[in-house]
């Protein structure tokens, strides 16, 4: 049975999205994470890779059978529709997974992991409360350059295709500081899991 407590965390490329979810599994929350769900069905013999395939072509794959992330990257953020008929395919077979896990959930609350959660429209709803990691502009571009290996103007790029940082704390019930460090971010992770312990019961 899905815990009746549920939280939303969401937050730009680079916020530290990652870390904060695992701070809190290390607390007991279960963990529900969109991309990772995303990289098992594009992984070899993934389960939206069939259609992947049949709607862009064998040239989408890699010789393992899992998506080339590098080329459909380089489409969906040249050609809009090219994105709109990827998304068809990933975010039905997404939230079927998405909801299998959260079923399945043992923790006293699910916290899932949805990165584009603001953009999409219809998680909002699905939660009890939003959680945005934030940090500034800069601190994103400097993770994500050293983690992907991008330049700059790829990364601001990326950053562009996601809601502004102003919006995504506007509709956030709870925020995370993550320019201080992981002290500062572990003691901030310890309060909230207290408040939503007290708010699950």
């Amino acid at each position: 049975m899905t815990p009746a407590f549920s939280v939303g965390l969401t937050g730009g490329i680079g916020c530290g999205k990652s870390t904060v979810a695992d701070l809190f599994a290390a607390l007991g929350a279960t963990i529900v994470d969109t991309d990772v769900i995303a990289h098992a069905l594009t992984a070899p013999q993934g389960a939206a890779m069939p259609a992947i395939v049949a709607e862009f072509g064998p040239d989408f794959a890699q010789p393992d059978g899992a998506l080339d992330r590098a080329r459909m990257r380089t489409l969906v953020f040249s050609d809009a529709t090219a994105r709109a008929r990827l998304e068809a395919i990933l975010h039905p077979r997404i939230r079927a997974a998405t909801e299998a896990a959260g079923q399945a959930a043992t923790g006293a609350y699910v916290i899932y992991v949805v990165p584009l959660l603001i953009e999409s429209g219809s998680w909002r709803e699905r939660v009890t409360r939003v959680l945005a990691i934030d940090c500034s502009e800069d601190t994103q571009v400097a993770r994500v350059m050293q983690r992907s290996h991008l330049s700059a103007d790829e990364v601001r790029a990326i950053m562009a295709t996601q809601v502004t940082r102003a919006r995504r704390l506007a509709e956030a019930d709870d925020v995370v500081d993550n320019d201080a460090g992981l002290e500062a971010l572990r003691a901030q992770v310890q309060a909230l899991h207290e408040r939503y312990l007290a708010l699950s019961l």
